[in-house]
């Protein structure tokens, strides 16, 4: 595979007026790798993911898609494609005139091989019994789908998608999860931003939480949950009683609800750092008690979320007060 990055960013900063969209982020990307933008309204996710696909540039520092500079007026390498705000479609054409016309705008040559190439890909994504459909019809969900088939017309090495799952039922959700993995093992690089942390969960290795500009944490998953600070874990085991009676002695972990109704069972929830929690699974396995559930109550890449955007804003909170009391001196 490929070792030199796909994207290579370096103290980018953009505004808008007086509004700081993006404050001197870094971001890599490699070859394969699912990366995951997390953050709340307004944090700079669409801005950074409209600059891989040069519809702006940045004010300050470099960003490098496939080996070439990006930005606002620079030529988008060949072999990036997605779509940010939701994908562009003509309401009027049906989904396979939509596909086709957008590869006959790129300049592929015959109208058989652009058919072959478009009934591929609405295969690959779903929407081969509704290819001839008017796209004013569709939903949310099938929207979505069809941005992704336009996306892959070209086979892409890096996909830059804007909250690909928005109106996906769980089917839908299962079969874009499913293409976009196989793109990922394929050697594409895929970066997306979502509000859904399962779904980001589910598919990221990476992800970069932003806040009002800034990168709060940049990492794989796994260092994130290593770092992160004590979580709540519910736990359904065949004896509840006997189970609440190990967690109560363990060492690390504290009960903090003892009785919770949870898909007709009864479940207790724990609060421990990862390392106490499997020393807890450790002596319940020891001492015979069956566990038939263990999840976190908030997922961890959430929870760091919350955690993390919290600090931010009482960090800008302080920063204001002590603003105020210096300006009234």
């Amino acid at each position: 595979m490929d070792t030199s990055p796909v994207v290579r960013a370096r103290g980018i900063t953009k505004c808008f007026g007086d509004v700081i969209a993006l404050d001197g982020v870094d971001l890599d990307l490699a070859h394969g790798q699912i990366h995951g933008l997390v953050g709340p309204n307004g944090a700079g996710k669409t801005t950074l993911l409209g600059m891989l696909l040069g519809l702006s540039g940045p004010d300050s520092g470099t960003i490098e898609v496939l080996g070439s500079p990006a930005g606002r007026g620079l030529a988008v390498p060949r072999g990036v494609a997605g779509f940010v705000d939701g994908p562009g479609l003509y309401p009027t054409l049906t989904a396979r005139q939509n596909l086709d016309a957008m590869l006959a705008l790129s300049g592929r040559e015959g109208r058989a091989a652009r058919a072959g190439r478009v009934d591929e890909v609405l295969e690959e994504v779903g929407l081969r019994e509704v290819a001839d459909e008017r796209t004013r019809g569709f939903s949310l969900g099938m929207r979505q789908r069809l941005g992704l088939a336009a996306a892959l017309l070209g086979e892409p090495r890096l996909l830059v998608l804007d909250e690909p799952s928005n109106g996906l039922d769980p089917a839908g959700k299962k079969h874009v999860h499913g293409v976009l993995t196989r793109l990922a093992e394929a050697g594409t690089a895929v970066v997306l931003s979502s509000h859904r942390m399962d779904d980001v969960e589910a598919l990221c290795s990476d992800v970069t939480i932003l806040s009002a500009g800034r990168v709060l944490f940049s990492g794989p998953l796994a260092k994130l949950a290593a770092e992160s600070a004590e979580l709540d874990y519910r736990i359904t085991a065949v004896d509840p009683r006997q189970a609440l009676r190990v967690a109560a002695e363990a060492d690390g972990a504290s009960v903090v609800e003892q009785t919770v109704a949870w898909r007709g069972a009864e479940a207790f929830v724990v609060r421990a750092r990862p390392a106490a929690l499997d020393a807890l699974m450790a002596r319940l396995a020891a001492e015979g008690v069956a566990v038939r559930e263990l999840a976190p109550v908030v997922s961890p890449l959430e929870a760091a979320f919350l955690a993390l955007t919290e600090q931010q804003e009482a960090q800008q909170r302080r920063q204001r007060e002590a603003q105020r009391q210096e300006a009234g001196r």
